[in-house]
C-alpha cells in the first residue's frame, strides 16, 4: 500500500517507535502535519516530561497508525528537525505501508463529547472526554483524567444527533489498550483508551449502529447532512 492511498487528514494521530541507548523500544505519540509525496513526511515533535524530544539526523523510526480495521506500519529516516516557525520532524517519504488487519469492523473518525464512568470500581469515578473513532465493535476515547486500567469496564453516555433525531447513546466497553499521549497535553488529553464493546441491550445496540453508520455516510457524502 502506498502512503498517499491512506488519504490521512492533517492532525491524524501517529505513534513513533525508536530504540533507547539501552536497546529498549520507546514509543511516542505525534500527529501528521503534512507531506510532500515522494520527498518527506512532516510530523509534530513528541514531548517527554513536558520537553520536546530531539532526534538525530539519519535516525531510523518506525511509524504506526490506526487505519480502518487494522494497523499501518512504515519506516522512515530522520532528515531534519526544525524549530521555526514551530517544531517539525521531517521523515523520509515511505516507499510503502504494511497493513495488518486486527478488527472485524471499519472505524470512523468522530469527535463526540461523552460522560465516562468506570463501573468496575466501587466508587465509580467519572469524567468527561471524547470518542475519537468508533466502529460497531469498539472505540478509541481520549480523557483528561486517568480513571481506569486495562480490563476495567467503562460506561459512556452522550446525546447525539442522528439525521436530526436526538438520541442518548449509551456504550459499555472493556479497556483493551492504553496510550499516554505526549503531543496533545495542551488540549487536556491525559490518556487514550481502546475499548471493545460489551453488554449492550438491543435498544442500545440499535442506536449505536444508527450513529456509526450515519457518521460513515456523512463522511462519504458530506452534503447529505
Amino acid at each position: 500500500m502506498r502512503f498517499e492511498e491512506l488519504k490521512l487528514a492533517y492532525g491524524y494521530p501517529l505513534q513513533l517507535q525508536t530504540t533507547s541507548l539501552a536497546g529498549q523500544p520507546e514509543r511516542f505519540s505525534c500527529r501528521l502535519i503534512g507531506c510532500l509525496p515522494g520527498r518527506s513526511v512532516l510530523l509534530s515533535v513528541p514531548k517527554q516530561a513536558g520537553k520536546l524530544l530531539k532526534f538525530r539526523l539519519g535516525q531510523k523510526i518506525v511509524v504506526r497508525l490506526m487505519i480502518d480495521n487494522g494497523i499501518g506500519i512504515f519506516a522512515g529516516i530522520v532528515e531534519a528537525q526544525t524549530q521555526e516557525p514551530y517544531p517539525i520532524l521531517h521523515l523520509s517519504y515511505p516507499e510503502s505501508v504494511t497493513f495488518k488487519g486486527i478488527r472485524n469492523a471499519t472505524r470512523v473518525a468522530v469527535r463526540e463529547k461523552m460522560t465516562i464512568v468506570n463501573t468496575s470500581l466501587e466508587i465509580k469515578p467519572s469524567t468527561t472526554g471524547f470518542i475519537s473513532d468508533i466502529s460497531i465493535s469498539g472505540a478509541r476515547i481520549e480523557l483528561g483524567d486517568d480513571i481506569a486500567e486495562i480490563g476495567d469496564i467503562l460506561e459512556l453516555r452522550a446525546h447525539v444527533d442522528i439525521r436530526s433525531i436526538t438520541k442518548e447513546l449509551v456504550l459499555r466497553g472493556v479497556i483493551r489498550s492504553r496510550v499516554d499521549p505526549t503531543d496533545n497535553l495542551d488540549d487536556g488529553v491525559l490518556v487514550s483508551y481502546g475499548l471493545e464493546f460489551v453488554e449492550q441491550t438491543d435498544d442500545q445496540r440499535l442506536i449505536m449502529y444508527a450513529y456509526v453508520f450515519n457518521q460513515m455516510a456523512l463522511q462519504e457524502h458530506p452534503s447529505s447532512n
